[in-house]
Parts: structure tokens; C-alpha cells; sequence
């Protein structure tokens, strides 16, 4: 179908039709394969101040933190051994970690590995030059979501940071050659049915090699604080979009949505997404990365989380992969 006869498709369907659709589409590209990421907060120092995240600069209740290089690095280690083919290494837009910094610890993380996983970052807006180094260095893939398409509201979320420069960014790393993802939250303030197609009709024509969807939820220590909290349905049906929309991309089953739901990974599972990552942060730090309350599997290692997480969606029909799982983008491209 093209993006035309999808968004007609999904107006005149129930989720459950859309649900069944976007499942066959991902099944028909993926097979029932879930890939496995592992995810390394490695700080929670943000120079931003976003008014729906819990780690925003102004949020003076946050205890900060940030991982040395070599812990990270016994982490990736720790994880390699399990079998992960993929380290996402997450922080806030924290200037402390120069370029240089990062470009070493991704060149020992390919060391660790025999150039075997594949390394994502997501920490933020740099310069393109910035980009190129990570790239140079071994990065393979870098993601930064856009959270709304709606340009005035973007500037309003982000503190007066303007959707173009956001934009221009995403364009910057696939110039770079990165794999690239983004992404939007569902269920945010004054948010319409038609912001919420926007936002994946804008996924695709940015043609996402990963694509995260997930709700929003209120932060107590936010301006954002007293907003309306949905149901899993929004999120639902936003990933069975995403999917229709970029079947070759790979989404995440976000933490969030099995925060606010307790089947919420499941779920979205069921409707398009082929991702799960594991947080393989050490526990004391990741409780204390919480851009959203209510958040699921503080106090556990992720690595028991893997165990836990193959018998969750052995329920659902689908199994785990330990491989790097790159995108098929370029070879499923919907005009």
C-alpha cells in the first residue's frame, strides 16, 4: 500500500484489524525474531530542560550521575558474554562526554567485542563534525527523537529548541552514514488524532531505520505534571501505524509502554514492534534515570531481566534474538 492507502487503512479499521495487519507486515520481514539491545544509561546530566522529562536540568530532586569509561565498559563486557550483539548507550545532552571521550569508548567497545556488536548512541544534538567522529570511531547507529511533528509545539516541549534544528540533526547522521532513529511520544497535552499521523507520516519521510513510539507519561517533578495520562490503545495504535508505514524499520517495545501497562511490552509486540532492550544499567544508577515515574524493573539486573523477558514473549509467539539486527529499511521502502 502506499502511505495514501495506509492512512485511509487505518482510519477505517478497529485495532484489532490494524493490529493483525501490522503484525503480518513485521512477521513477513522479521519472522517472529524479537531482537535483543542492551541499554546503558550512562548518565543522567542533562543540559536541557525539556517539561515532560524527569531528568531535566531544573528538576533539583535528580541525584546525578555519571558512569566512568571502564564501568562502562564492564558492562559491554558482562553483556558480550551473555550474547548481546547490540549496546545502546543512552545519557542525557551532557557536554561532559566530549567527542573524544566517546570516540574511545566506542573504539574499546568494538576491541571488547572483535568488531562483532553493533554500538547506538543516544545522547543528543552535535555538530555534524561531531557525527562524522562517532561514525570514524565505529558508531553504527545514533538516535534522537523528535517526540512531536507540531513545530510550535516542539519549541514550547523543548525549552525554545526549534523542530528544524532537530531535523537538521537527523539529516546530519544519515549524511554520516549512521543508521538512524527517532521517534514521539503518544498521549501528550492538547495532542490530536491528526499530530499523531503527522508524526508517522514525518517517520517516513525521514525513512527511519529505527522508529521508537511511546506514551507519555507525567512526571510529578515536571510543568507537565497534572496532564491526562492514556491508556496502552494510543500507543497501540500508533506502533501498528509505524509499522505499516516502514516495514523494514526496527521498533522497539519501549519500557514505557510496560510501565503503563502491565502487558504493555506484549502488546506492542503484537502489532509491529521487533525490539526489546533489556536495561543492563547497574541498578543503583538506572533508579535514578527516570524520565517518567512508574518505571518497570528498577532493582533488578537487566541481565535477569533477558531470562525473564524469553519466557514473557514465549507467550506471544515470539522467540529472542541475540543478533546485531540491522534495519531493512532500504529494502522495504513505502512511497
Amino acid at each position: 500500500m502506499t502511505s495514501s492507502e495506509i492512512i485511509n487503512f487505518y482510519h477505517s479499521v478497529d485495532t484489532e484489524t490494524l493490529s493483525k495487519k501490522a503484525n503480518l507486515v513485521c512477521e513477513s520481514i522479521y519472522g517472529n525474531k524479537v531482537y535483543l539491545r542492551g541499554l546503558i544509561e550512562f548518565s543522567n546530566y542533562c543540559q536541557c530542560d525539556c517539561l515532560y522529562c524527569g531528568i531535566r536540568k531544573s528538576n533539583p530532586h535528580v541525584q546525578r550521575y555519571r558512569l566512568p569509561q571502564q564501568s562502562i565498559l564492564e558492562i559491554v563486557k558482562a553483556g558480550y558474554k551473555r550474547g548481546l550483539k547490540t549496546f545502546v548507550l543512552q545519557s542525557g545532552e551532557d557536554s561532559y562526554y566530549t567527542t573524544k571521550m566517546l570516540t574511545e569508548i566506542i573504539e574499546k567497545i568494538k576491541l571488547l567485542t572483535n568488531n562483532e556488536a553493533a554500538v547506538t548512541l543516544s545522547c543528543g544534538m552535535k555538530s555534524k563534525n561531531d557525527y562524522q567522529s562517532l561514525k570514524s570511531a565505529g558508531a553504527d547507529r545514533y538516535l534522537i527523537r523528535f517526540e512531536t511533528s507540531d513545530p510550535k509545539f516542539h519549541q514550547y516541549l523543548r525549552g525554545g529548541i526549534s523542530f528544524k534544528r532537530r531535523l537538521k540533526a537527523l539529516e546530519d547522521l544519515k549524511t554520516c552514514g549512521f543508521e538512524v532513529g527517532s521517534g514521539y511520544m503518544v498521549g501528550l497535552p492538547d495532542e490530536t488524532e491528526q499530530t499523531r499521523i503527522n508524526n508517522a507520516l514525518l517517520c517516513n519521510e525521514l525513512e527511519l531505520d529505527m522508529l521508537g513510539v511511546g506514551p507519555f507519561i507525567p512526571h510529578p517533578k515536571t510543568p507537565l505534571k497534572t496532564a491526562s495520562l492514556h491508556n496502552i490503545e494510543l500507543t497501540i495504535r500508533a506502533t501498528a501505524l509505524a509499522r505499516l508505514l516502514l516495514p523494514g524499520a526496527n521498533i522497539p517495545a519501549t519500557t514505557a509502554a510496560g510501565s503503563l501497562d502491565p502487558l504493555g511490552r506484549e502488546k506492542v509486540l503484537q502489532v509491529g514492534a521487533n525490539v526489546l532492550m533489556p536495561n543492563i544499567t547497574p541498578p543503583d544508577n538506572k533508579k535514578n534515570y527516570l524520565l517518567y515515574p512508574g518505571k518497570i524493573c528498577l532493582d533488578e539486573s537487566g541481565f535477569e531481566c533477558m531470562g525473564c523477558l524469553n519466557n514473557r514473549i514465549a507467550t506471544i509467539d515470539k522467540k529472542l534474538s541475540l543478533e546485531r539486527g540491522d534495519a531493512k529499511t532500504r529494502l522495504c521502502a513505502t512511497p
